[in-house]
């Protein structure tokens, strides 16, 4: 029987527990043969992640505790392994250093030397050398330059192939050997501003030759380059404002295979994504609106690959037809799969169970709303959902906002138990592709560009205002969220706009000046972004002052509720730190949790569930109902 009970005290089986048992979705998927690799997050053994083998009858874990398969570079990390001839080359997190292993999990043994400083050199976006002997790769010397080495697998000596940029990503030898190709880029710029495509010859001493660039520059963003063969690449670039599959020759001439004002690539926060893979006969895997499609040059088209599991990422495919990647949906969890297009079949590799909270689950609604400066704002709205309850007659649902992190990036409109935990207790979400984000073509992602921190606020309070005007959301109980720069806008939001009743704000940026660069908060990937966002130093400083949430504490409409890792590189907790003296003795109602061992984002299972039973605690006390979480104490 459906019992009546106010929004926000709805009682639910999905614990805070079980968005951390969720947390663990499969990433860096790649084909091997008859074998699929990939890394998935242990949240209950520290948040470390392993590296798992599927051999088309089982799954193994190649990495047991206490390895821990990631890498820091660019503080986001990148691919970090690489299958070759029956040994597995991985990063390691304590130290980052490259080590050797083979299928059978033998004890790895590292083939990289020790830093000076810990953590000093990371390496990530890993290929085959083209004798099989060495691993090519991005070498990271912490943050002040990125060059090509080639690493022996005896652990010799590694030796630099080249360096040419700032940035780099890793090299692609060509089928023959001869020629390299790779992405590089410079300050101020962001990879999805500008990239050059390089191509050079390998030399009798197996260095790099001159390169010259065939794609690319300051306005063009080649986001993925793959050998089509020695003399042809293929590349996802966006020449005329849409990131589309190309081939160039190394000559420089180029073709789109299948134009179209759809996105077919992404922000390369992380070296090593990709977005196609060749199946050949002149089709090729792409992900479109983050679901997989096959591109047919031969007709030109884009054709959606109808499975029961829509959304798809960390993908890879095989000549003879097969896809991996990670798969979900709206109501199924990422899981690793392998699909064979000839036939249909989808295989689960990991053999999810079927969720015990399907019927809790929301269904996303995509919506899109009216920007006052005339374009539209894309959406998805979560209702409240819960099976055993509803709210009584004439009562509207609190609702909470979520601008997404990037701020380059977008929503996908998985499965999300991070949403649904607020849902099953009667708390509407919404998640906004506010302006700036991917997946609209570069002319969408550029209105952001002097404008962070007011035409992303305006979309979010736009959004919001919207849902009250239509009868959807109550108008006193609206609250926006966000971790990193989705924690920099709700900051912003509630600083600037009389929308929110409240924020609950993670790791995020909240003084602009120490972020930039040479900011004692910044860090080199990064410290330029700000230049594009809203402006270069120091012509631009008071807008950096009078943007900053930090500098106005005292025009804050509501609560807050502020988390941070204490290891965090990307947002250092300095910044956070500040944020709460300024805040306290204000007599605004205010908490502020923080968690050692976290970086940038939270891995562990403790700190997820103290995250998520905190903010739920905070909407209640904000919002006048009681909760099932723990009391968050809230300082004045």
């Amino acid at each position: 029987m459906v019992k009546i009970a106010p929004y926000g005290t709805w009682v639910s089986p999905l614990g805070a527990a079980d968005v951390a048992r969720a947390d663990s979705r499969p990433r860096w998927v790649r084909a091997h043969g008859p074998d699929t690799f990939w890394v998935e997050d242990r949240p209950a053994d520290g948040g470390r992640v392993t590296l798992v083998r599927h051999d088309g009858a089982r799954v193994r874990e190649l990495t047991p505790a206490p390895w821990n398969v990631r890498n820091r570079v660019h503080e986001y990390g990148g691919l970090p392994y690489l299958v070759m001839s029956g040994r597995v080359v991985f990063t390691h997190w304590v130290d980052q250093r490259l080590y050797l292993t083979d299928l059978d999990g033998a004890e790895p043994r590292p083939i990289t030397p020790e830093p000076n400083e810990p953590q000093g050199l990371r390496y990530t976006d890993l290929v085959a050398g083209p004798d099989g002997t060495e691993v090519w790769c991005v070498r990271e010397d912490h943050d002040n330059f990125r060059e090509l080495v080639a690493v022996p697998l005896d652990g010799g000596e590694p030796r630099v192939l080249g360096r040419t940029h700032h940035f780099m990503s890793g090299p692609k030898p060509s089928p023959d050997g001869r020629h390299v190709a790779w992405l590089g880029w410079e300050h101020p710029a962001m990879p999805w501003d500008g990239t050059e495509l390089c191509v050079a010859a390998v030399t009798a001493d197996g260095t790099l030759g001159a390169h010259r660039v065939v794609a690319g520059g300051p306005r063009e963003s080649v986001c993925q380059v793959e050998w089509e063969s020695a003399d042809a690449l293929l590349v996802l670039t966006d020449p005329d404002g849409w990131w589309n599959l190309r081939r160039i020759g190394v000559d420089g001439a180029a073709a789109t295979l299948a134009p179209g004002e759809y996105e077919l690539g992404g922000p390369l926060w992380q070296l090593g994504y990709r977005w196609f893979a060749p199946l050949g006969r002149g089709r090729y895997a792409v992900l479109r609106d983050d679901r997989l499609a096959v591109l047919d040059e031969r007709s030109g088209t884009v054709t959606d690959v109808e499975t029961d599991l829509p959304l798809w990422t960390h993908f890879d495919a095989t000549p003879d037809g097969v896809v991996v990647g990670a798969a979900g949906g709206p109501r199924e969890g990422w899981r690793p799969v392998r699909l064979d297009l000839s036939t249909g079949e989808l295989v689960d590799l990991a053999g999810a169970e079927e969720s015990a909270y399907a019927e809790y689950l929301p269904e996303p609604v995509a919506r899109s709303f009216d920007s006052p400066d005339g374009y539209r704002v894309p959406a998805y709205a979560y209702p409240p959902t819960n099976p055993d309850f509803a709210a009584p007659d004439g009562e509207l649902p609190p609702y909470v906002v979520y601008p997404h992190s990037g701020p380059t990036s977008r929503v996908t409109p998985a499965r999300n138990l991070d949403i649904a935990y607020f849902t099953s207790r009667g708390i509407g979400v919404v998640e906004v592709d506010y302006a700036g984000s991917t997946g609209y073509g570069r002319a969408f992602r550029e209105l952001l560009n002097g404008a962070w921190g007011v035409a992303d606020v305006r979309d979010c309070a736009t959004v919001a205002r919207a849902l009250v005007a239509e009868g959807t959301a109550d108008p006193r109980r609206l609250a926006i969220r966000g971790g990193s720069a989705g924690g920099w806008t709700a900051a912003a939001a509630i600083t600037t706009v009389d929308v929110f009743a409240c924020a609950a704000i993670s790791f995020p940026i909240l003084d602009l000046s120490p972020w930039a660069e040479g900011g004692v908060d910044s860090h080199d990937f990064e410290s330029r972004y700000v230049e594009g966002l809203v402006g270069s130093l120091p012509e631009h400083r008071e807008r950096y002052l009078a943007l900053s949430p930090i500098n106005h504490v005292d025009t804050l409409a509501g609560p807050v509720l502020l988390l941070q890792g204490l290891d965090d590189p990307v947002c250092p907790p300095a910044q956070a730190n500040r944020f709460v003296a300024a805040l306290d003795g204000t007599g605004v109602p205010h908490a502020y949790l923080t968690f050692e061992g976290e970086s940038h984002g939270f891995r562990r299972a403790e700190t997820i569930v103290t995250a998520h039973e905190a903010e739920l605690s905070f909407y209640g006390q904000v919002f006048g109902f009681d909760t099932d979480a723990p009391t968050l104490e809230l300082h004045r």
